[in-house]
């Protein structure tokens, strides 16, 4: 654990410790403390490489287990190279809900939970088969909606998220953890 902290970049560690303060006040005052076996949660930040140079991984973390007292107990925790798809840090923390909780993706973590945007189940399902190159007639089979409600689905996801297109989108999702 210590030497994945003394890998954060200098400049990112002030944000990795808000981000971790953020998100244990938003389990605490936000979403029920035993909803956070149903959240996966991811963030960016820049680590040395072997070579000493840094690199923009993205943390992901999901609390697998609660103590008896509600407290943290055992966590999986991921640090992914994301240098394919950005070299530049977003800030930003996303929240993904699972069993059908909502999402949340770019929250700040010093203006609390109303700087992030909430995507609602279906929206998340939807970006998903966008994802998977699906177009809106074959998410409308698959999901037993018209391709009209797709396409106000996917107009809405655009505006929420502030991606110029698809494409924009989807890199977007992959650099917040919903991919």
């Amino acid at each position: 654990f210590n030497d994945i902290l003394e890998s954060i970049h200098p400049d990112d560690v002030a944000f990795v410790i808000n981000a971790e303060k953020f998100l244990t006040n938003f389990f605490s005052n936000t979403i029920a403390r035993e909803k956070l076996l149903k959240y996966k949660i991811s963030y960016c930040f820049r680590a040395r490489l072997a070579n000493g140079t840094f690199g923009l991984f993205n943390h992901q973390a999901l609390m697998l287990t609660l103590d008896d007292q509600g407290k943290y107990g055992k966590s999986l925790n991921i640090h992914t190279h994301i240098d394919h798809l950005s070299f530049a840090n977003t800030y930003k923390i996303s929240l993904i809900g699972l069993d059908g909780e909502p999402s949340y993706m770019n929250l700040n973590p010093t203006d609390g939970i109303k700087s992030g945007i909430e995507f609602s189940k279906r929206e998340i399902e939807i970006i998903k088969h966008i994802a998977n190159g699906m177009s809106n007639i074959e998410i409308g089979e698959k999901l037993h909606i018209s391709p009209l409600t797709v396409k106000k689905h996917r107009d809405t996801i655009l505006k929420k998220s502030k991606c110029k297109n698809t494409a924009h989108l989807i890199k977007t999702a992959i650099q917040q953890g919903f991919l």
